[in-house]
């Protein structure tokens, strides 16, 4: 569990967890939501979110369902955290084309990265202490007869084709195979084992999942006779209404290798101010009386950006931690001329100068050439007005010579273009 996570309080009792997660707004479906409250008041309940390893890593969507369960682990209730090694190798099916299955070796090596990543958020301590499971160690030894007879006999194939994302796919040009077909099937066995090994009456998972989520509840009815719980939140969309994640191409990962900390903290930093109080509530820790003092500073000083600043920190710390998010903030304070470039680490300048329009040059290139190369300029003639009229800058130093050349490299490799206030490139030394 992070540092963030492990000095964090919940006001959150049994009996008001309920109300938290509807007033963040992290209730989109469930089951009877009467009896789900019930089982939240009746103790300590036992809990379940999967994720498939079809990537090297999780992403802004999975963290909407971390943050849940670590809600749900506050107020008492016990997590169990699931790395999909069995589903992982098949893939639940995507509305539009059949997944690209990895190697066994591929999807067992992003096992142990998602779990290593997903244990960060949860509690590994204490009466409720979290679990990490891996399905494939009940899938696996398990014969197709067996699965046949045992899991398959209890699914209807009328009702698997209503499912929405097997029928977008059947009503598509590339069809369905037997094997995203089957999907569903071995995520309700999931729900099913861990009731059993368990006693997990609840799972949790995106609203896109709905499908797939209910398959569980439906198989421990017809095996056990008994009822199951589930919990599904909404998509997370960007400003165009397209869910965050790999298969739409604008995933927000959480290792910073693939997205960096300066990214990560950025695309926070630049929300829209009509989203901004919405992901914070989703996103952060804050109290109420917290996020309403945001929510009044947004609506009187939105110039200010406090909301979006608060939630820049609040998340780059959990997901990352303290000391990257304070590195990301001189970071883009550095880089906007408030602050000195030559103070920032190596690994942060490097990371948050890829993000930018970026060339390969010499040192002695003449600036005006690296205008135009880098994009912030149309010409080399617009190039030699923007210097005359005062807006250019390399390394936050105003350039006054039109014929000047750029003679000096922050930590002897980089150097910024700054035209204006807000307009930025970046050069690395060749």
């Amino acid at each position: 569990m992070s540092s963030a996570l492990a000095s964090q309080t919940n006001d959150s009792s049994f009996s008001e967890i309920w109300e938290e997660l509807k007033w963040r707004g992290l209730i989109s479906l469930s089951t009877d939501e009467e009896e789900l409250r019930k089982a939240f008041n009746s103790g300590v309940l036992t809990y379940y979110c999967g994720f498939d390893p079809t990537a090297p890593s999780l992403h802004l969507g999975n963290l909407v369902q971390l943050l849940v369960m670590r809600r749900l682990q506050l107020a008492g209730h016990k997590p169990l955290l699931l790395i999909g090694g069995a589903t992982g190798l098949i893939g639940d099916p995507k509305p539009t084309a059949e997944r690209t299955l990895n190697t066994k070796e591929t999807v067992a090596a992003w096992v142990k990265r998602l779990g290593e990543q997903g244990q960060r958020f949860l509690s590994f301590e204490g009466s409720n202490s979290a679990e990490l499971t891996n399905n494939l160690d009940w899938t696996e030894p398990m014969s197709s007869i067996d699965f046949l007879r045992d899991i398959g006999k209890h699914f209807r194939v009328g009702k698997m084709l209503s499912k929405d994302a097997v029928s977008a796919r059947l009503n598509s040009d590339a069809g369905i195979s037997f094997t995203e077909f089957s999907y569903q099937i071995l995520q309700g066995m999931d729900f099913l084992e861990l009731y059993r090994r368990h006693n997990c009456t609840l799972q949790i998972g995106g609203s896109d999942q709905w499908g797939n989520l209910t398959s569980g509840t439906d198989l421990i009815h017809k095996v056990e006779g008994k009822s199951a719980h589930i919990l599904a939140t909404p998509l997370i969309t960007d400003s165009e209404g397209k869910k965050f994640g790999k298969s739409e191409g604008n995933a927000i990962w959480l290792d910073s290798e693939l997205t960096s900390t300066y990214a990560f903290y950025q695309f926070w930093l630049n929300v829209e101010d009509s989203n901004a109080i919405n992901l914070l509530k989703v996103f952060t820790f804050l109290s109420k009386a917290e996020i309403e003092d945001l929510e009044s500073q947004l609506a009187t000083e939105p110039h200010l950006r406090a909301a979006q600043k608060r939630l820049a920190l609040e998340v780059t710390t959990l997901v990352h931690s303290a000391e990257a998010a304070h590195a990301a903030i001189a970071a883009s304070q550095a880089l906007f001329g408030q602050g000195e470039l030559d103070t920032l680490d190596r690994q942060t300048l490097a990371s948050a100068l890829q993000e930018l329009p970026n060339v390969k040059a010499a040192l002695g290139t003449n600036i005006t050439e690296l205008l135009v190369e880098t994009g912030l300029v149309a010409s080399l003639s617009a190039a030699r007005r923007a210097i005359a009229e005062g807006g250019v800058y390399v390394n936050n130093n105003k350039v006054t010579d039109e014929a000047g050349t750029l003679d000096q490299a922050i930590l002897g490799e980089f150097a910024v273009l700054r035209r204006g206030k807000k307009t930025l490139a970046a050069v690395f030394i060749a």
